[in-house]
């Protein structure tokens, strides 16, 4: 299969909008454990969420080109995908802490890492596909 110079680009976007929500994931996490005391659990609910939000809006307009205004059932797409990758990566969490006995900052890098194929894969495949189509380009 061919990539062209459009998919390069895409996935180039989709890495560094990654990045950025993988900072803001474990910076807010990282606060909430180190800072405030909080279970990783529930630090991990909320720094996975705020993550989720900045990730629909950086992808949908910069990585797909979508410009118009998004659907609740794109959300929603987007919301399914995203709550795969969330179990995918709370289910490494906890079993990089809890059973492997990784700190929890070790712990939440290793789960970052475990939930990026479900998400880039259901971004494309499912949620955005519209842009793979032709439309917003």
């Amino acid at each position: 299969m061919k990539i062209d110079s459009l998919e390069v680009k895409r996935v180039s976007k989709f890495a560094a909008i990654g990045v950025l929500n993988t900072g803001i994931d474990i910076a807010i996490f990282a606060l909430l454990v180190y800072a405030l005391s909080w279970p990783s659990l529930l630090a991990q609910c909320v720094s996975y969420f705020l993550a989720f939000l900045n990730s629909y809006w950086w992808n949908r307009r910069w990585t797909f080109g979508m410009r118009e205004r998004g659907s609740a059932r794109e959300l929603l797409k987007f919301g399914a995908v995203n709550a795969a990758s969330f179990l995918c990566a709370t289910g490494v969490l906890l079993a990089a802490e809890q059973g492997v006995g990784l700190t929890p900052i070790a712990a939440k890098l290793v789960s970052v890492a475990a939930s990026l194929a479900v998400n880039y894969a259901g971004s494309k495949l499912w949620v955005f596909r519209q842009a793979e189509l032709g439309r917003g380009k």
